[in-house]
């Protein structure tokens, strides 16, 4: 028998493992993307761009391309390749590798082997190439896989594969984002609408302590973005909370927007018989096609379309130092959404979290920025740039259902934690407000609908009920005499669908009869038989303080589909009739009222 002190040491050790393998797996994957950057945009398109984490001084020397017309074949270059490798090799790696990772732990818990390579390559080519996606997708399905990799090697059980899996891609996000506490809560809250996983939360803290620590001992330990200074004030709140409704809104807006790009495009290429590798090429032809002309029409169009591609994180950046005009934050959301939505609505590789992020943010700011000319005195200008860190906290963690780990990350990732309070505030609202609108259509509601978990939560269910809260009550019951002819007996099942009935002599509990009883004991062309010739006498019964799950039980022991409900003291005194249908429907009924519950 395995002790809990031998499961502990074993999901400890896997933790480690999980720790090592997504802090390796991330660093490489982050360095790819810088090298493919600095090549793509840098090199060949002449694009000296802002990037998170700069001081003032050196992103203020941001110079847009040299020639933006080269960004069309560029875009769709990464496109073309990064389709052809994922429709060859892997179509799993298809569109935001969260939505596969979190299908993976509610599924069988397994990652094929080749799956982060081709998440890795496909992802990178995407992003440093103009796809507006973000690099947390693909990290959780690349650190979900090798999580999933290392649990094949190691021979764990279903549920340690889970832990693993829900621990990788915690361990992997935390580490790219260098946000560790917040990545690890990630692991356990992304998995659900209304619910939290919490088997995984210890180990997603140590995977992603490790992980963090490998990481940054090369790239740094400095947070993901640059202190922007801003200050607020309590008379603030309520405006936060105003911004927490807004995100809201624009988060709806992505969702829907996103999901039915990506319907359009299945539908056509479906329709037309086209082949899917070309998908993405013609999202990303579309999207270079809208930032040149955008460029063409003015400065502040040419920040719109730069800021609609790639992360979005420089501009954000931009923002937090009251760098973007009011022009462009009000017409940004709605660029990024789109941009995102062709990107990997139509199959190119790369997350959805970054670009929520780039949304929310440049929604915030705009907010912030409307609220300032309107009342300089209540908003002063220091104060925009909380309003676009409330504003990237908001918007993901309602459409995410993950307020807590996208609230906790974002302090991280900024490394300002006074924003905590008017960030839970707008994050409440939004959350609210967005109901069980998702960005991960993998999401299951409770752990109730989760392959991981059904049939455990089935047995809390049966022993959370008891036999007298669901029986028939006595009074209501169908009950025959010894004296009564099968005759009858048959007449009855025909007019009430029942199979079963009690057996009553002077109001006591002598037998029960059903249809096999009648059938078996009644030979054809034979005078009607009486009911005490052919019930069961040896009757097997059960108390109304029982459980389901005994009643249940007992059924399937003695294969029979119904029980005489009796009195705990007199076991020949019936108090209610209990049938397997009546199990099933108040089974059914409580998992229903549990789930609207949450």
């Amino acid at each position: 028998m395995v002790g809990p002190d031998t499961t502990l040491r074993r999901t400890l050790s896997i933790a480690v493992v999980i720790g090592v393998i997504s802090g390796i797996g991330a660093l490489i994957f982050y360095e790819g993307l810088k090298l493919g950057t600095r090549f793509f945009m840098g090199g060949i398109l002449g694009y000296r761009f802002p990037d998170e984490g700069q001081s003032i001084t050196a992103i203020a020397s941001w110079v847009p391309p040299d020639s933006i017309w080269l960004l069309l074949p560029l875009i769709c270059f990464g496109a073309l390749v990064s389709g052809l490798l994922v429709a060859t090799f892997a179509p799993e790696a298809e569109g935001h590798g969260t939505d596969a990772a979190i299908r993976a732990f509610h599924g069988e818990g397994r990652v094929r082997w080749r799956i982060p390579l081709v998440k890795a390559v496909s992802a990178i080519l995407t992003i440093t190439t103009g796809g507006s996606a973000g690099r947390e997708g693909p990290t959780a399905q690349i650190s979900a896989g090798f999580g999933s990799i290392a649990a094949d090697i190691l021979g764990l059980s279903a549920r340690e594969r889970r832990i693993a899996l829900a621990a990788g891609i915690g361990a992997g996000i935390g580490t790219i984002f260098k946000a560790p506490l917040g990545g690890a809560i990630l692991g356990a809250e992304i998995l659900y609408i209304r619910d939290f996983e919490s088997e995984a939360i210890v180990p997603s803290f140590l995977s992603s302590i490790i992980g963090y620590a490998i990481f940054s001992s090369y790239e740094g330990f400095s947070p993901i973005f640059g202190s922007a200074g801003g200050v607020w004030t309590v008379s603030q709140l309520p405006l936060f909370l105003f911004l927490g409704a807004v995100c809201a809104a624009m988060g709806i807006l992505y969702i829907r927007t996103f999901y039915k790009t990506r319907a359009a495009f299945t539908s056509v290429f479906s329709r037309f018989g086209l082949p899917p590798h070309i998908k993405p090429l013609c999202g990303a032809f579309l999207i270079g096609v809208g930032v040149i002309l955008l460029a063409h029409i003015s400065p502040e169009g040419m920040m719109i379309g730069l800021g609609s591609i790639g992360t979005g994180y420089g501009f954000l950046q931009l923002a937090m130092y009251n760098m973007v005009p009011l022009l462009v934050l009000l017409l940004l959301p709605f660029a990024k959404i789109l941009t995102t939505s062709l990107t990997i609505g139509s199959g190119g590789s790369g997350g959805v979290f970054a670009p929520g992020l780039a949304i929310g943010g440049s929604t915030g700011g705009a907010v912030g920025l409307v609220l300032h000319q309107l009342l300089p005195g209540l908003v002063p200008l220091a104060t925009v740039p909380v309003f676009v860190i409330v504003g990237m906290i908001a918007l993901f963690g309602g459409i995410a259902n993950a307020p807590i780990s996208v609230l906790i990350m974002v302090v991280e990732m900024t490394a300002d934690f006074s924003l905590l309070i008017p960030a839970m505030g707008a994050v409440a609202i939004a959350y609210i407000l967005t109901g069980e609108e998702t960005i991960f259509h993998e999401q299951v509601r409770t752990k109730a609908q989760s392959g991981a978990h059904r049939g455990e939560y089935r047995v809390e269910v049966l022993e959370e009920i008891r036999t007298g809260d669901v029986m028939v009550p006595a009074e209501r019951v169908i009950t025959l005499t010894p004296d009564d002819s099968c005759a009858h007996v048959l007449s009855l099942i025909n007019e009430t669908w029942h199979t079963g009935f009690p057996v009553l002599d002077d109001k006591l509990l002598v037998g029960i009869i059903t249809i096999g009883d009648v059938r078996n004991g009644t030979a054809p062309g034979t005078p009607p038989e009486r009911v005490r010739t052919v019930m069961a006498h040896d009757i097997v019964t059960i108390p109304p303080d029982a459980t389901l799950e005994a009643a249940l039980i007992l059924m399937m022991n003695h294969e029979i589909h119904h029980l005489p409900v009796v009195h705990p003291q007199k076991s020949d005194t019936l108090v209610g009739f209990l049938t397997s249908t009546d199990i099933l429907r108040a089974y059914t009924r409580h998992v229903a009222g549990k789930a609207r519950s949450y």
